[in-house]
């Protein structure tokens, strides 16, 4: 059954997580409206990326998260998803997490929670110092069909949309902070850099994916913004404006992810060569 997918993108507001789930909110009832089942946005949109030390403490549980969300989204009359970039709290650092929750007329529930894998430290980043790593692959089922989840850095290392792929998931969902950087052509280099990666498993995963991207100004940094959606033969269905606040919706047939991997089953031959790859990777 086909469904409808909001990619929003924010700018949110430095450390004021109440702010920020207000913004969420407001947009996620805008999307409805627009016949959304499921809102995708952008890593850290709950609190902003760059808050180093200052992640602890405004990071909170999912159950909080879930809470605050739902008290703000009280009242929709038909059912949506949001999957959410948030500090996650912990016992010691915090992870920097995603959370799929569900929210509709008879409540509200998590679906899933993926934590980020790679931590980038170098250049301008500085994740690993102030927040602890995820060692789960984000792969999981939902009402819509079978999801893949991965943060920014993480779409980075193709070997982990590999994996995901060959765990059956027929939608990549990428949560992004990602800098301006690199203007030697009509868009940032790093949004260019995007457009590749996401046109490039698509096709070659046959799978569809879409990018949610921070905007706005932290520390010196801004923010792209750009957010991208692809269907699973490699064709760009919508993408966000660069530089400010936004949101693109586009309709998720999953009958198209079965389409393309027939046409060309990529992802059949690697399962079935899988024995293999694990023996060379373990050599």
């Amino acid at each position: 059954m086909p469904f409808t997918l909001a990619t929003i993108q924010v700018s949110p507001d430095k450390g004021d997580v109440s702010a920020n789930l207000d913004r969420i909110a407001e947009s996620a009832r805008e999307a409805l409206a627009h016949g959304a089942d499921l809102c995708l946005y952008p890593e850290s949109s709950a609190s902003g990326y760059i808050l180093e030390g200052g992640a602890a403490q405004v990071a909170m549980t999912t159950p909080a998260l879930c809470e605050e969300l739902a008290r703000r989204l009280g009242g929709v009359k038909s059912q949506l998803d949001l999957l959410v970039g948030f500090y996650e709290r912990t016992d010691g650092q915090p992870f920097n997490s995603a959370a799929h929750m569900s929210f509709g007329p008879e409540g509200s529930s998590i679906v899933h929670v993926y934590r980020k894998f790679f931590l980038p430290t170098y250049g301008v980043f500085d994740e690993e110092r102030f927040h602890t790593r995820g060692r789960e692959l984000g792969v999981y089922d939902c009402r819509l069909g079978r999801f893949g989840v991965l943060i920014c850095e993480d779409v980075w290392h193709s070997v982990l949309s590999t994996l995901l792929a060959v765990n059956g998931a027929q939608i990549l969902l990428v949560p992004s902070a990602s800098p301006a950087r690199g203007f030697a052509n009509d868009k940032p280099g790093n949004v260019l850099r995007y457009e590749r990666m996401l046109r490039s498993l698509s096709e070659e995963h046959g799978m569809y994916s879409a990018a949610a991207m921070l905007t706005g100004f932290e520390g010196g940094k801004g923010f792209s913004g750009g957010s991208m959606i692809y269907d699973p033969f490699g064709n760009m269905l919508a993408q966000c404006p660069v530089g400010e606040d936004g949101m693109v919706i586009a309709t998720i047939d999953l009958a198209n992810v079965e389409m393309a991997r027939t046409q060309t089953p990529l992802v059949g031959d690697l399962r079935s060569v899988w024995s293999d790859i694990v023996r060379l990777v373990q050599q």
